[in-house]
Formats: C-alpha cells, sequence, structure tokens
C-alpha cells in the first residue's frame, strides 16, 4: 500500500476529488495548509499599500491507495490539479506497513 499526499491550489480540489473517485477511491483526507516552493509567496497591494505574502493557501490530500492503483492515482491527481502555472503544487508517495479500520479491527486491504 502508498500513502499518496498532494499539495495543490485550493480552488482545483474539488477536480482532484473527482479524479480519485473514477478509479474507485473511497476515502481522503484534506488538509487547510499553507507553504511556499519556488515562488517564494507574492505581493499584494491592499487599501493602497504593498504587503508580501510569504505563505500560499494550499490544500493538502492525503489517500491511502493499493501499490497496484498508486501510479494511476498519481497520474489522476496531477492531471486534475495542473494549471500550468507555478504554485501547482507537488505530489508524492511512500510505502504504507500496515492500515487498520478503527471501527472494525480489518487490516490491511480489508480497511481501505
Amino acid at each position: 500500500m502508498k500513502l499518496i499526499t498532494a499539495v495543490v491550489k485550493p480552488y482545483r480540489l474539488d477536480e482532484v476529488k473527482a479524479a480519485l473517485r473514477e478509479l474507485g477511491v473511497h476515502g481522503l483526507t484534506v488538509t487547510e495548509a499553507s507553504g511556499y516552493g519556488r515562488q517564494r509567496g507574492h505581493t499584494e497591494v491592499y487599501r493602497g499599500a504593498e504587503y508580501r505574502v510569504d505563505l500560499v493557501p494550499k490544500a493538502r490530500i492525503e489517500v491511502v491507495v493499493e501499490d497496484a492503483v498508486a501510479d494511476d492515482a498519481i497520474d489522476a491527481v496531477v492531471r486534475a490539479a495542473r494549471t500550468g502555472k507555478i504554485g501547482d503544487g507537488k505530489v508524492w508517495a511512500v510505502p504504507v506497513e500496515t492500515v487498520v479500520r478503527v471501527r472494525t479491527g480489518e487490516h490491511g486491504p480489508d480497511a481501505l
């Protein structure tokens, strides 16, 4: 199993959820996050004063999938999140040793 984590622009969240749903992914976790990458934030003007926004709002999506669909899930997230502009985000995957569904006590793929 793999834990896929994606950090994307918040307004692309619905597209990412729809893409994962099409693959049969049943559950995910979304967290509001903020950060910056190469763009190092940006400047904005508010009431005539310019100020720097160092941390850009993002959505962090986490989903655990079986190894067989991990690459397809990553590709789906990338396609759904891509705008072609700076700050589109990052996607990465790490191995998961075990998963347990708390309600039923199921382990492994049955717990997904």
